[in-house]
């Protein structure tokens, strides 16, 4: 029987290759997103194992209208859909700005990712995969993103051992600098760039595929024995637990 896959945020950057590489191991895949036209886009580019559903991962009830549209059970799901939300905004201004800039970050990082794994729990196959994606920012500080990558990693170990008798793993990567993303938006400068690659070991960046080829390892049947944990992928810019 042929295994499904959802990949939240998976239109663009690391959520397609992930989609691409998944599809390639043969699963039948379903990419999610806001925007329509990106998904209908991605979803005709990677091929006929792939197709788009389109809806916000932190809204409840978009979440809920949508099931419909996944698939009856679920092999692998990745929760890809996220970002940095003080990306090219203003410092906010004011108690009620720091509560709005916080609650933001937590809701596009980790509330989404709590919403749409427990809509789809009871669908999730037995030996069946969840993946999350952290960041480095996560282990070594970065404001309210980098707490909010940090509480995913709590949320992923209470997750793994629930779902731990049904076979199924719940495991974080935890990407540092991914080129060919959205989501530094035009914020990456040179100057910056040259820092973040300096801090690796590898004097390179990472690439989307790089994420991918981990994701689809956590996917396969060879990854059963690995639950519960963040998986490092930053060249050895950050060296951590």
């Amino acid at each position: 029987m042929t295994r499904s896959a959802v990949v939240t945020g998976g239109g663009t950057g690391i959520g397609r290759a992930v989609a691409a590489a998944l599809a390639a191991d043969g699963l039948d895949v379903v990419i999610t997103g806001r925007r329509e036209k990106v998904l209908a886009e991605a979803a005709a580019d990677l091929g006929p194992r792939v197709r788009p559903v389109v809806f916000d991962v932190t809204d409840p009830g978009r979440i809920e209208a949508a099931l419909a549209e996944l698939p009856e059970t679920v092999d692998v799901l990745v929760n890809n859909a996220g970002g940095n939300t003080d990306t090219g905004r203003p410092a906010p201004s004011g108690l009620a700005g720091v509560r709005e800039a916080w609650l933001a970050n937590l809701e596009t990082n980790l509330v989404s990712a709590v919403l749409v794994t427990t809509a789809l729990e009871p669908r999730l196959a037995r030996d069946g995969r969840v993946i999350s994606m952290g960041s480095i920012a996560g282990g070594r500080g970065g404001g309210s993103y980098g707490a909010a990558k940090a509480g995913m990693r709590v949320w992923n170990a209470e997750l793994a051992v629930r779902l731990g008798e049904r076979g199924i793993t719940a495991n974080v990567i935890a990407p540092g600098l991914i080129e060919d993303t959205e989501f530094f938006g035009d914020q990456l400068t040179d100057e910056r760039r040259a820092m973040l690659v300096g801090q690796t070991a590898t004097k390179r960046a990472g690439t989307p595929a790089d994420v991918a080829a981990l994701a689809a390892f956590l996917a396969s049947p060879g990854a059963g024995h690995i639950t519960g944990q963040v998986l490092h992928l930053n060249g050895g810019a950050y060296i951590g637990a």
